[in-house]
């Protein structure tokens, strides 16, 4: 099983996505509908724009700075194209590289659906170099039923959610944490633990200088623009909106608390926010880490933060993230001197179990799929 779900979902194998939907609401009954209705996929191959909607909708539950959601997908009979939406790039993002790191989440979500139709995905990363918003093509590869794990996976995809609240106290479940880092070196990146004492000091030393320096200079360009973006996407109390960060996903003050990572201010001071609850740290804390400084590192720096999210919500446990400190060349930098020796450290975890679950909206299937 374990050879089975690593040639799934590995490189060798390339990466996918999709486009269209069935509902609004993706629900475990319908992933489980079209899990079980394609594990005896015909002999001619699944007609990916028939099954456009699912595919989307599966794809598209992915993570992305701010839920900006910032993808494109075009269908066809026999491919699903993923583009980059560049009207959805953060001005704190100017390399594309969150944007990318986003658009790789939602490559592996359609890699997994299509592994719920009963084929192997087949991917091409950058299929055209004349067009660098066409980030992959994906089609169906051979026959193959879906193995457990990635069953379990694909059922996390609907409560699946980025966590700004308490975790419960204890360690994650046995045998997780191993899981994860190998799920991150099956998409070519690294999960590297940042474990407690002196590791953690050095990361929190870091941050903190980098939040010092930010309140010392509010009026800055680049401050200027975070604040500016953060106002864009947070969205008030009651709103229905379908994209953006939804005031009962971030707390009311910004978490600086001993033991926690700094999170980012989404309220500003509004009160549109939960009230923080305190609670304690998160058990993990870890570096999401890509192989280099390039689209094609983002995009499966992407992949395999999916991947790890799926992983963990399968077993009930949630991730903070952190990406507004590694906007800054020289976090990272400092961060891969002293924590992470190889690699380029993209975003921050903080992993914990949570018991409940309360995912943000996405946009309907037609609002970012088109047919050909």
């Amino acid at each position: 099983m374990a050879e089975d779900l690593l040639r799934a979902f590995s490189l060798a194998s390339r990466d996918l996505r999709p486009c269209r939907l069935w509902r609004a609401q993706l629900s475990v009954r319908n992933v489980s509908k079209a899990s079980k209705a394609a594990q005896n996929p015909g002999p001619a191959g699944p007609d990916l724009a028939g099954r456009a909607g699912y595919l989307v909708e599966v794809a598209a539950r992915a993570p992305s700075v701010h839920n900006t959601q910032p993808w494109r997908f075009t269908v066809t009979e026999d491919a699903v194209e993923l583009y980059a939406d560049a009207g959805r790039q953060l001005l704190e993002d100017p390399a594309g590289r969150e944007m990318t790191i986003s658009c790789g989440a939602a490559l592996f979500g359609l890699r997994l659906a299509i592994r719920s139709l009963g084929y192997q995905p087949e991917a091409d990363l950058f299929p055209e170099p004349g067009q660098r918003q066409l980030l992959a093509r994906v089609r169906a590869g051979l026959p193959a039923p879906m193995t457990h794990d990635e069953r379990a996976m694909l059922q996390a995809v609907p409560h699946r959610h980025t966590h700004r609240g308490a975790f419960e106290p204890g360690p994650l479940p046995g045998g997780l944490l191993a899981r994860l880092k190998d799920d991150a070196a099956a998409e070519g990146a690294t999960l590297v633990v940042v474990e407690g004492g002196p590791a953690y000091r050095r990361l929190t030393k870091i941050l903190g200088a980098w939040s010092r320096k930010r309140d010392l200079y509010p009026t800055s360009h680049a401050e200027i623009q975070a604040q500016t973006e953060t106002q864009r996407w947070t969205r008030e109390p009651g709103s229905q909106a379908r994209d953006g960060v939804p005031a009962h996903a971030f707390p009311a003050a910004a978490g600086r608390e001993p033991g926690h990572l700094p999170q980012r201010d989404f309220d500003l001071g509004r009160g549109w926010g939960f009230s923080p609850s305190g609670g304690p740290p998160a058990p993990v804390t870890a570096v999401l880490v890509a192989r280099g400084e390039d689209e094609q590192s983002w995009l499966r720096a992407g992949q395999a933060l999916q991947r790890i999210l799926l992983r963990a919500a399968s077993q009930w446990v949630f991730a903070g993230l952190q990406t507004q400190p590694l906007q800054s060349a020289s976090v990272r930098a400092q961060i891969r001197g002293s924590l992470t020796p190889t690699g380029s450290p993209q975003l921050l975890l903080e992993l914990g179990v949570a018991r409940t679950a309360h995912p943000t909206a996405r946009r309907p299937a037609s609002e970012v799929s088109t047919d050909r």
